[in-house]
């Protein structure tokens, strides 16, 4: 048996015995479980809720298990002493407490990432080790005490090696999802991961960086680290497409975390979703930080005193309200500093109290209580009384004020003074229009000054009257079982009484918008608009944020050019950290000197990028003299990328970056011709597949935004240009759609569109 395959054979051993471990745990877990599930529904509500609770400990406790099967282990740490520590996604120990497996979170596992052969402390060597499912399957070496025995036997053995596993993730088929990088977490990568808590952190970096990897992987580290308080309070990561959150959404599973909550923006308000786009200057403008003003003004139009007030006949006797004591409940509403609704009670409660002080003015003897009571209610479900007090104090919803806003040019000119004519008419529409994308921030500004409509409200104060009578109740139960031990708590009690489905903290805070995180972590953030950050910052009072971004990916007319502009206003002057990736690993060094060259030319910032593989022929071109052949090109590269880099594994993305009013056309196209090449099995599996899980997908520059792919066709780069809002939007654009491949760029465009966008 050669050296190599010594070693392989004893890493093999290693490995197996932390499978061993890791499938007795999940047989323990799901004995467990299955044990709990036997009792049925039998004995009093106490120990039901105790079963129900056990119950969802174990099944959380299986999901984490099950999820860390790919690659459990990925690496060694040999230090001068001899002692050995494997690296993996979980830490894992035997029956007797003997460490088997390190988490790659933990203090001990930081060498892993950050040692270097000037600063390695007493570790000597550095093993990757790749698996094939549960089988070990190579295994690269970087020795980092030159002085060691361990050069030799590393260079004997055909270990010996620097970049080999970084190398082998890079050339592997994309499958549309995001894989963790947990393996290969670069140095410069892990400073950030493992940066503290407190502090806002903004990760800055070109196409192919990592930035999205690193923030998941800070998310997770973060929550291992701070488990206590962040188990409590969750974390939010919000992404910019739904498509975007589908691609990234195994990788926190993969590190052995399951309770984040991922949105985007359009759908960060429960139960509401702006499904429609504004045009890119309605969304900057909606965007304007003055818009916070615009919703004050709309909400305090609807406080004012009417010009006609009525007189109330009660028992006989003629009740006059008077503007002096609307203005005073008023003042009185406003002083309780609540939410408009909520507010509003107080308004009406002493309105209603001097409209009745006006009746015992008007009385020669002091009535009593009975009779006090009697007259409010007279007054309460008087019409005009009723119909002059909502005058007043309008009660409203949110959803209504954004649609009467944006409906009524009137009332748009009047509460956003500072909009140009043709601004302010290009924003109106008509009403009951669907809510747009952009009009989510300003929607949830309305709920933070509205607070929920009356009827809302009722309902709630009934179901937190319930739950404090539950939680008396579980807490109660548990003090008579004593069963308090610590291990079943009256809050894990009360959240199974609570929720069908023993909801998670993250399904809580996903379905309550008054939520507020203990961290967020804001992907292409570089697109966010003022509005778009106060609605995050109202969901983080901490101010504990990991935002990633790209300013020279900036295609929002509202987003970010240079981060201190828009993070200095949000959180202070030297009160957010700026961190810069600068080594591209998703691009070939050919790719991303095309698309650096081009963002340079177009005054674009960009890090300082460079590309770790060289692939001859990852760029190519196709010039085209006649403009009808355009489509019959564009298919017949289409069809070669299918057969490179598409397998029938679901392996491979292709994506054909458009002019927006060519996707249908060239989609049919291609579709089409696929479908002639084609078996019919394999067509109909790719036809079938969702827009989000695209092997071959159509699409513009804005659907491809923080994804990547094997091979990416670019079509008519010029007409994408003229077709922007602005030039430097356009420069961001394609600057994106040229950075999306990960083994071959392919410009397909006629003479004209070369004559209008030199690249």
């Amino acid at each position: 048996m050669s050296s190599y395959s010594s070693q392989l054979h004893e890493e093999q051993a290693a490995v197996s015995r932390a499978y061993h471990r890791l499938d007795a745990l999940r047989d323990q877990a799901r004995e467990r479980l299955d044990a709990v599930r036997s009792a049925g529904s039998h004995g009093s509500p106490t120990q039901r809720t105790e079963r129900d609770s056990f119950a969802t400990m174990y099944e959380d406790r299986l999901a984490q298990l099950r999820a860390v099967e790919d690659r459990l282990v990925f690496g060694r740490l040999d230090d001068a002493q001899g002692e050995r520590r494997y690296i993996g996604r979980i830490g894992l120990s035997s029956e007797r407490h003997e460490p088997i497996l390190t988490d790659w979170r933990a203090e001990a596992a930081r060498p892993f990432y950050e040692a270097t052969p000037s600063n390695h402390g007493d570790i000597v060597m550095r093993r990757h080790i790749t698996l094939n499912f549960r089988d070990v399957v190579g295994i690269e070496d970087e020795v980092l005490d030159v002085h060691s025995t361990q050069v030799d036997q590393a260079s004997s053995a055909g270990t010996l090696t620097g970049e080999g596993a970084l190398l082998a993730s890079l050339s592997s088929r994309r499958t549309g999802k995001m894989t963790d990088i947990v393996a290969t977490i670069q140095s410069e990568q892990d400073r950030i991961i493992r940066a503290p808590l407190d502090r806002p952190v903004v990760v800055q970096g070109g196409p192919g960086t990592g930035k999205t990897a690193v923030a998941l992987h800070r998310a997770a580290y973060l929550l291992y680290t701070h488990r206590r308080m962040l188990g409590n309070s969750g974390v939010l990561v919000v992404g910019p497409s739904m498509a975007f959150l589908h691609y990234i959404d195994q990788v926190l599973p993969s590190l052995g975390e399951t309770g984040v909550v991922s949105r985007t923006i359009a759908d960060l308000i429960p139960g509401v979703r702006g499904e429609a786009l504004d045009a890119p200057r309605g969304a900057m403008l909606k965007g304007d930080r003055r818009m916070r003003s615009v919703i004050e003004n709309a909400v305090a139009s609807r406080e004012r005193v009417p010009a006609k007030l009525p007189t109330a006949r009660v028992n006989g006797i003629d009740v006059p309200m008077r503007r002096a004591d609307i203005e005073q409940a008023q003042l009185d509403a406003h002083r309780t500093r609540q939410p408009h609704n909520k507010a509003r009670e107080t308004f009406v409660r002493n309105a209603l109290n001097a409209m009745r002080s006006r009746y015992v003015e008007q009385l020669d003897y002091t009535p009593e209580q009975a009779e006090l009571s009697d007259v409010l209610m007279q007054l309460r479900l008087n019409d005009d009384v009723r119909r002059t007090l909502n005058l007043a104090w309008l009660p409203m919803t949110g959803r209504w004020l954004i649609d009467q806003l944006f409906s009524k040019p009137r009332q748009l000119r009047r509460f956003a003074p500072w909009l140009r004519d043709d601004d302010a008419a290009s924003l109106i529409r008509p009403q009951g229009s669907p809510l747009t994308r952009s009009d989510i921030p300003l929607l949830d500004e309305a709920l933070e000054l509205l607070g929920p409509d009356p009827k809302a409200m009722a309902r709630k104060a009934a179901l937190d009257a319930q739950r404090s009578r539950d939680e008396q109740f579980a807490t109660d139960s548990l003090a008579q079982s004593g069963v308090g031990n610590g291990i079943v708590s009256s809050r894990m009690l009360l959240d199974e009484m609570n929720a069908s489905d023993g909801e998670a903290v993250a399904q809580r805070a996903g379905s309550d918008r008054e939520w507020t995180y203990g961290h967020i972590v804001v992907d292409e953030a570089q697109e966010l608009t003022a509005m778009d950050w106060r609605m995050l910052l109202r969901r983080c009072p901490s101010r504990s944020f990991t935002i990633v971004g790209d300013v020279a990916q900036t295609a929002a007319m509202g987003g970010t050019r240079r981060w201190r502009d828009t993070m200095d206003p949000l959180f202070g002057a030297g009160r957010w950290d700026l961190d810069e990736l600068t080594i591209n690993y998703r691009n070939p060094q050919e790719v991303s000197a095309i698309a650096s060259a081009f963002a340079h030319r177009e005054g674009l910032y960009i890090s300082t990028v460079n590309a770790v593989r060289a692939m001859p022929d990852s760029v190519a071109r196709v010039s085209i003299a006649d403009p009808s052949l355009l489509n019959e090109t564009v298919m017949h590269q289409t069809l070669k990328l299918v057969s490179d880099f598409v397998g029938d594994d679901g392996t491979g993305r292709v994506a054909i970056i458009a002019p927006s009013d060519r996707i249908a056309v060239l989609r049919a196209a291609i579709y089409e011709s696929l479908r002639q090449q084609l078996d019919l099995d394999r067509y109909a599996k790719l036809a079938a597949q969702h827009s989000w899980d695209e092997q071959v997908t159509i699409c513009d520059t804005e659907m491809v935004k923080g994804l990547e792919y094997d091979a990416v066709v670019l079509v008519q780069p010029g007409e994408i240009e003229a077709a922007a809002p602005a030039r430097i939007i356009a420069a961001s654009d394609l600057y994106v759609a040229m950075t999306r491949p990960t083994q071959q760029l392919f410009i397909v465009r006629t003479r004209e569109d070369e004559d209008q966008l030199p690249l």
